[in-house]
């Protein structure tokens, strides 16, 4: 499979796997900027990719900045048709503001395969152990 991808700023960094055998592409910042806390951003890659029919790009959390700086990404799903800029929200989730850089990785983006589900609605839906069971049901509290 390919994955094209336009710059579509001079500052733009193509999206590369850091690791052979990484599951995701880093996505890079073209902009300086901070985030207070709790405040979202949302964050220009200066790119736009062509995700082939059939896939999906996720934009997960880069490790490092959810577990050492308490930035978050939100909004994650890139559809196959989109061919607009790919921009990041980011969430800061912590008590101090974080600083953005040119440059910096902000996200990783995996594609993945999708199944398109058919929707049938109906009156009853089969029975399960767990049934209606929800938040908790599983004994974690």
């Amino acid at each position: 499979m390919i994955l094209k991808v336009k710059k579509l700023h001079p500052d733009a960094i193509v999206p590369k796997y850091a690791h052979e055998g990484d599951a995701g592409l880093d996505l890079f910042s073209i902009e300086d900027l901070e985030i207070s806390p709790g405040e979202k951003k949302l964050i220009s890659t200066g790119i736009s990719i062509e995700i082939p029919k059939n896939y999906v790009g996720l934009v997960w959390d880069k490790s490092g900045m959810a577990a050492n700086h308490n930035l978050h990404t939100l909004a994650g799903v890139i559809d196959s048709g989109y061919r607009g800029e790919v921009k990041i929200v980011l969430m800061n989730l912590g008590k101090e503001s974080k600083q953005i850089e040119k440059s910096q990785k902000i996200a990783q983006l995996l594609i993945q395969p999708i199944e398109t589900a058919g929707i049938q609605e109906v009156l009853e839906l089969s029975d399960t152990s767990r049934g209606e069971g929800g938040f908790g049901s599983s004994g974690l509290k």
